[in-house]
């Protein structure tokens, strides 16, 4: 019985998916959307260590801004609502000063080929190091192979070098008051392989103004240091280079103003700081192609949004949530936020895959079956705190199509929070991140172009665009193929959990325990429908309401077969 119910249903869905609205949409991005654009700019951005407010990070805004002037948006004024395409740069005074490395060296007192270098691995100097003296420091070594804060505290090493297997930030107090000059350390997760990726280094920081410096290591230095020193007494000559001074913070804001409610709007975000080229100066470059095409197609007359489309670029999630939270009129106005983070990878090298992070959903109480975390790691997401709307599954669907399109893979993970999308749930707004994980290059210095793929860049532009350009001018036949979307989408969730609750009940499982997760399921997707009711640019008639009625009756009549057949 429960299988005939399921297959009617879901070719009853079916056939009014067919007449999907985002193809016109998809047919001008898949045509217009240039990836070499794209890879050009994230080029530029990932040749600098971004920091908020240092050249880097300002000259990557600059880039963008050229772009955005080329492309017909215009310089704001007095507001974004004074002309169809306009920018804005945002410039705020810092309270801390702003850090750029410049340079370093570490040598081995007695062997002609360096230590390491900055040269080579860029990420070897934590944020807000000073300098050493001009010309460096020589000094003897101490390797501590059991790093204990408290004892190392009590040691005299005064003059003296710090060396442990961990990150140096940990022992910076204790080896502070011990005396020492300088502290090297290591610090590499199992995911990013350091063994074989020996010259990997992953970027930190230390506390600002401190009188020791510290230094990072690869894990081939780490490990050619560890044996020199265990051989006798090793010296070396360490040189650092870094810039810290005043500056302001930048963000840039683009508009394309909606013709119909200029107050309602989709808000793409990619954060500018960190060093890396996937992580994020392909997001940064992906998104101005983006904001690019957009402002060709609507001064071609090839699309006219009737809600506003926002593209910003800033400092991860601190500027996407002062966006949101600073003008509470805007805020109520925000209805989908989106985070580009990582879109760049070229999925071969770095070993990752393209994934869809979902507001939070049940998935992410009961992670089972295909549903799997990244090495991220799951968050802390209770019952009060699942987000039903139909966000998730209708970019996870426009995901799919641009996948079977393009031969493109198209994963989703369930939520962990961390990047710019976590500022818009936080705000009760939808809010889903496109990103890559796991990558064995994430935050170290061999996250570099050549790990970069245009064509990746092309899928997750055309993507983030079609189903912006789909919501921001969404009618009643919109709405109406989300619902029976939906519905499919629940109906298969429904069945896949059923089919996991019936292993779960034979393999020992509590049946309340999993009817609770069915019944879970089922309210969240309920509640998910009735979302859709506020899609509609201008709703007309009240043939939404009813196909998201009748969408409901579907799944609670299934619920309920799925319910009585748990025992």
């Amino acid at each position: 019985m429960k299988t005939k119910i399921l297959f009617a249903l879901l070719f009853a869905g079916l056939g009014t998916y067919a007449q999907n609205p985002t193809d016109g949409y998809f047919n001008l991005t898949r045509a217009g959307f240039k990836e070499k654009n794209a890879y050009e700019t994230t080029a530029f951005v990932e040749k600098y260590f971004r920091v908020p407010g240092n050249t880097g990070f300002n000259a990557s805004i600059h880039y963008v801004e050229n772009i955005l002037k080329k492309a017909g948006f215009v310089l704001q004024q007095q507001n974004e609502k004074e002309a169809p395409l306009t920018y804005r740069i945002e410039k705020r005074p810092m309270k801390n000063n702003t850090w750029e490395p410049v340079d370093a060296n570490i040598d081995i007192v007695g062997e002609k080929q360096p230590l390491i270098s900055y040269k080579t691995n860029r990420n070897m100097i934590p944020i807000n190091c000073g300098s050493t003296p001009a010309g460096g420091v020589t000094a003897a070594v101490v390797f501590i192979e059991k790093a204990n804060p408290a004892e190392v505290e009590k040691m005299d090493l005064k003059g003296k070098i710090v060396f442990s297997e961990t990150h140096p930030s940990r022992l910076l107090q204790a080896a502070t008051k011990a005396g020492a000059i300088g502290v090297l350390g290591y610090s590499m997760p199992k995911y990013t392989q350091p063994e074989i990726h020996q010259t990997s280094i992953q970027f930190g920081s230390m506390k600002a103004n401190s009188e020791v410096w510290t230094l990072l290591l690869s894990y081939a230095a780490k490990e050619k240091l560890k044996a020199t020193c265990l051989k006798g007494e090793t010296r070396l000559k360490v040189n650092i280079e870094t810039k810290i001074y005043p500056s302001e913070e930048l963000t840039i804001v683009a508009n394309v103003k909606g013709s119909v409610n200029a107050d309602e709007r989709f808000v793409f975000s990619a954060h500018v700081q960190e060093p890396g080229a996937n992580d994020n100066a392909s997001g940064v470059g992906t998104l101005a192609e983006m904001a690019r095409l957009t402002a060709e197609l609507y001064q071609a007359k090839k699309i006219n949004p009737k809600r506003s489309l926002t593209f910003l670029w800033g400092d991860e999630i601190v500027s996407t949530r002062r966006y949101i939270t600073e003008d509470t009129t805007r805020a109520k106005g925000i209805m989908w936020g989106m985070s580009l983070d990582m879109v760049g990878e070229d999925t071969k090298k770095t070993g990752g895959s393209f994934l869809i992070e979902k507001m939070p959903d049940p998935s992410a109480i009961w992670t089972r079956g295909t549903d799997k975390h990244t090495e991220w790691g799951a968050g802390d997401v209770a019952e009060k705190d699942l987000f039903p709307h139909y966000f998730n599954d209708f970019i996870f669907d426009i995901c799919k199509a641009q996948g079977k399109f393009a031969n493109w893979t198209v994963n989703y993970n369930p939520f962990e929070g961390g990047s710019d999308h976590t500022p818009f749930l936080q705000n009760k707004i939808p809010g889903l991140l496109m990103w890559h994980f796991t990558d064995v290059f994430y935050h170290t210095d061999n996250d570099r172009i050549d790990k970069v793929s245009p064509t990746e860049m092309k899928n997750v532009g055309i993507s983030g665009l079609t189903a912006a350009y789909t919501l921001i001018s969404a009618d009643e036949n919109t709405a109406s193929a989300t619902v029976s979307q939906v519905k499919t989408d629940a109906l298969a969730r429904l069945k896949t959990e059923f089919d996991l609750s019936k292993k779960a009940i034979a393999a020992g499982k509590a049946v309340a325990d999993e009817k609770h997760i069915i019944e879970v399921w089922s309210k969240w997707y309920i509640a998910a429908l009735a979302t859709i009711n506020k899609m509609p640019v201008k709703p007309e008639t009240t043939r939404i309401g009813s196909a998201i009625k009748f969408a409901t009756n579907e799944i609670e009549k299934q619920t309920k077969v799925y319910l009585e057949e748990l025992k």
